[in-house]
């Protein structure tokens, strides 16, 4: 196989949007990213789309009755095991009550607290369905270990009541040096990056690409968010001021004709145009090489970049949504007023 060549610019493709520097003691990337082999097998895995990894963090704790509610949630109410940092199992009720009273405890002792300072963080780690729950598991011990262990008390359990598999990682959110967790973008980013490394390291396929370099131009929706709607929805709650303006925006974009991209719509399709190229422009260089492995990949490039999607926004989405009630009530009526005896 040849030396595989990168484009100038190549990176800008999975360079996440982050503008904090991650400074870590050692890589989580082996081989390096920016290495030809690194390169080359990223594109392989980014060109065959395997899966991506999801790191969340879901939610924060502020005090020991609510800490010990969520580990009561997480454990299925002494029905799982949760494992610690040590690889010590809690398997009773009596147990996690007592994990919450020490890690409230710690916090509270902690004169420099503030009052609404979160006494845990917790992260789910999941992967689609279909993936081994053994090595989903297998791989957030490692993922765990390799951010938190010695710093952070932790405790994690495995779900498999979803398709998708997944973990529940509780977080001490003070270290034993007084330090408190504060996950910032870049953070999250080298947890999704530890995360698909470890999955790597157990034989499964996995990543861990900005939304952008896949074709993705829509945030997915907050939990909280979604909740919200789905109370809307269901009639049990009125609708929130942001989601009142993004629907006016939708309205006047299905109704008014007001289709012309925003300046920041602009800006998302210009950056997908550029991605693009920057991926043809690698498959034609590699469609240029004298390997037969390389002349492959680079049609793989070109097929994946014909199969992404076109860029969206929420209130282009938000617009085909409404035209589709409209559309749906209208028919209901025609059909409503056949029914009707002249």
């Amino acid at each position: 196989m040849t030396d595989f060549q990168m484009v100038q610019g190549f990176e800008d493709v999975w360079r996440p949007p982050v503008r904090q520097r991650i400074v870590r003691p050692r890589t989580v990337l082996r081989p390096p990213l920016d290495s030809g082999e690194g390169a080359r097998a990223r594109l392989e895995r980014v060109a065959a789309r395997a899966p991506e990894v999801m790191v969340k963090v879901t939610g924060r704790t502020r005090d020991g009755a609510h800490l010990r509610a969520h580990l009561e949630y997480i454990s299925r109410i002494g029905q799982l095991e949760l494992e610690g940092a040590d690889g010590a199992l809690i398997v009773s009720r009596r147990d996690v009550a007592d994990l919450a009273d020490e890690w409230a405890g710690a916090a509270l002792a902690d004169r420099s607290r503030r009052k609404n300072s979160p006494v845990s963080h917790s992260v789910i780690l999941s992967m689609p369905a279909g993936t081994s729950e053994i090595a989903v598991r297998d791989a957030a011990r490692s993922f765990a270990a390799d951010m938190f262990a010695g710093r952070h008390d932790y405790v994690f359990t495995l779900h498999t009541d979803t398709p998708r598999p997944h973990v529940h990682l509780s977080i001490c959110s003070r270290s034993h040096a007084g330090e408190r967790l504060n996950p910032k973008k870049a953070d999250l980013e080298l947890w999704r990056q530890t995360f698909a490394q470890a999955l790597r390291d157990r034989g499964v396929e996995a990543e861990a690409t900005p939304r952008r370099a896949r074709g993705v131009t829509r945030k997915a929706e907050r939990t909280s968010l979604r909740k919200i709607r789905d109370r809307e929805v269901a009639g049990e709650g009125p609708m929130g001021r942001v989601r009142r303006s993004a629907y006016r925006e939708a309205a006047g974009a299905a109704f008014q004709g007001r289709t012309e991209r925003t300046p920041w719509e602009q800006r998302i399709v210009a950056r997908q145009q550029a991605i693009r190229e920057l991926y043809l422009t690698q498959a034609r260089l590699l469609g240029r090489s004298g390997d037969p492995a390389d002349r492959a990949l680079g049609a793989k490039v070109e097929a994946f970049v014909r199969s992404m999607p076109q860029p969206d926004t929420q209130r282009l989405a938000l617009a085909r949504e409404l035209r589709a009630a409209n559309e749906a009530m209208r028919n209901r009526n025609l059909g409503e007023d056949r029914e009707r005896p002249r």
